[in-house]
């Protein structure tokens, strides 16, 4: 007798039996179609194939870098000299690790802040009019190539900057890390006002969509409790839209990390790690390696390929902080709320 049709005496239908997990499953492999394997097939041999080309890239960064480090007379971790075409080569990574490092950061407490404040302009206080223009400006900045943001940073964001140095300079010179001697302000600021500007509209466009997926029901359910508009935004929005805006940020993070062209358009490098942000002074792995790459040896292509080895570990590691951050987010969650 079929189960769905079972009756007991008294003539109320009985309640169905639920299948166990190994008969739905069982189930569904069964009631899977030629498309549905095609497609898990293609799926999975894509998630291989892109674990298999990163394990080859790390795999060929680590094998031509052992040959460079292997050479190095000095300590590739803290010396602060480039010199891979001597009789006896010295490199070392410190100056670009700190360049790296710092004018991320400063990009990063530029751009995040204003990013997450035009989302949220865009979603919940701008006209439909409005957002919309200023949504398509945005998603154009972030089509613009890097050798342009370069270009104009150049010609027009450094000479414009003495203005802000000489404050800087006058007000808070007396802390050390805003001190400037005078001359082109092709500093670590100068770097990270521009990636700040490169990565403005990646956050702000993830941002955005993330805090569009908020429900309804929270932001209504506020309202009618006679919360105003920003004690919605802080007690539904922000923290819906917590893991999103951290994803943003590393997609950010990731771009000023690597950063090339623009980078090595506007920044004045040298070997030398100075406490002021103002100086010209230090570099960062993708500078180093644009600049140097055409002109240098064999052997100086194998060390800039060990600072890309570095870089590549830096962003794999920045990734998997973002993932755990993330994960911990995850018992949030605006539909069960």
């Amino acid at each position: 007798m079929d189960i769905s049709t079972h009756k007991t005496r008294t003539g109320v239908p009985a309640p169905t039996q639920q299948p166990t997990a190994s008969q739905r499953k069982h189930a569904a492999r069964g009631a899977t179609r030629p498309g549905d394997r095609i497609f898990l097939g293609l799926s999975r041999g894509s998630g291989i194939l892109l674990l298999a080309i990163m394990a080859a890239i790390a795999v060929f960064l680590a094998y031509r870098a052992s040959l460079a480090i292997s050479k190095d007379h000095g300590n590739f971790l803290t010396t602060f000299e480039w010199n891979t075409n001597q009789q006896q080569p010295v490199f070392g990574i410190a100056v670009l690790a700190f360049g790296t490092v710092v004018s991320s950061v400063i990009a990063m407490v530029i751009a995040v802040p204003v990013a997450v404040a035009i989302a949220l302009f865009l979603t919940h206080y701008a006209p439909r009019r409005l957002s919309g223009p200023i949504a398509y400006v945005i998603d154009l900045l972030a089509a613009v190539p890097s050798i342009v943001y370069g270009l104009w940073g150049a010609l027009i964001l450094v000479p414009h900057m003495n203005g802000l140095f000489g404050w800087l300079n006058d007000y808070l010179g007396w802390t050390g890390v805003f001190s400037w001697e005078g001359g082109a302000p092709r500093s670590m600021l100068t770097v990270g006002i521009l990636l700040a500007i490169m990565i403005l509209p990646i956050i702000t466009n993830v941002s955005r969509e993330v805090f569009r997926q908020v429900p309804r029901m929270h932001e209504e359910a506020a309202l009618a409790l006679g919360a105003t508009r920003w004690e919605v935004i802080r007690m539904s929005v922000l923290p819906f839209g917590r893991s999103g805006v951290i994803s943003a940020s590393m997609l950010g993070l990731g771009r000023a990390l690597g950063e090339t062209m623009a980078v090595a358009t506007v920044l004045s490098p040298s070997f030398l790690i100075k406490a002021s942000l103002l100086d010209p002074g230090g570099g960062t792995f993708a500078q180093n390696i644009a600049s140097k790459f055409s002109e240098a040896s064999e052997y100086g292509r194998d060390a800039l390929i060990a600072s890309g080895l570095v870089l590549f570990v830096i962003t794999l590691l920045v990734n998997g902080a973002a993932r755990m951050i993330i994960a911990r987010r995850k018992e949030y969650s605006g539909a069960n709320a």
